[in-house]
């Protein structure tokens, strides 16, 4: 392919991509913005029980983080993210989402044995009709954010991050 029509494809699909946006109305979302609470399905694994959570809790701190059984970095992940869990209070709401589609290709007790599998302990709930990945404008896996205690994004990043990263961006919020 000579490098003119690669140039032409490309603009082509930067144009259908800006299209798409002015016409659907999106917006990424930026910190600061705050995000309604939602209710989560939770999972019966270690640190979590069957049930269901609000995510963001409004009045605490909440760190959550988006994952995928099958994702390897979100597998590297857990070992940063029960350091933190291990420093935090009752005032920090800590939860793990995945928006994997359970009883078509996974069910709850694999993620659950994945969960035991790789020490988590702290809650793990399910994002299945994605509400939760929306309304944080969130695009693949893993991606965490911490919210303030009034459900405001104050942090957010995508793809592995460190303990010290992680829990510095808890204390930013208040969450200390």
């Amino acid at each position: 392919m000579r490098r003119r029509e690669v140039l032409v494809g490309v603009t082509g699909l930067a144009a259908l991509g800006g299209g798409a946006l002015a016409a659907g109305g999106w917006t990424p979302l930026e910190s600061g913005d705050a995000v309604d609470p939602i209710e989560l399905e939770t999972i019966d694994a270690p640190g979590s029980t069957a049930g269901t959570a609000s995510v963001p809790e409004r009045g605490r701190v909440t760190f959550v983080e988006l994952f995928a059984t099958w994702c390897t970095v979100c597998e590297s992940q857990m070992e940063p993210l029960a350091a933190v869990h291990e420093t935090v209070d009752d005032e920090v709401q800590f939860v793990s989402a995945t928006s994997e589609p359970v009883g078509n290709t996974i069910t709850r007790a694999d993620i659950a044995t994945w969960w035991r599998d790789h020490d988590g302990n702290w809650p793990v709930a399910l994002d299945s009709d994605l509400e939760l990945t929306e309304a944080l404008d969130a695009s693949g896996v893993p991606y965490a954010f911490v919210l303030d205690e009034a459900n405001a994004v104050t942090w957010s990043g995508r793809g592995r991050k460190s303990a010290d990263e992680i829990r510095s961006a808890i204390d930013a919020a208040g969450g200390g």
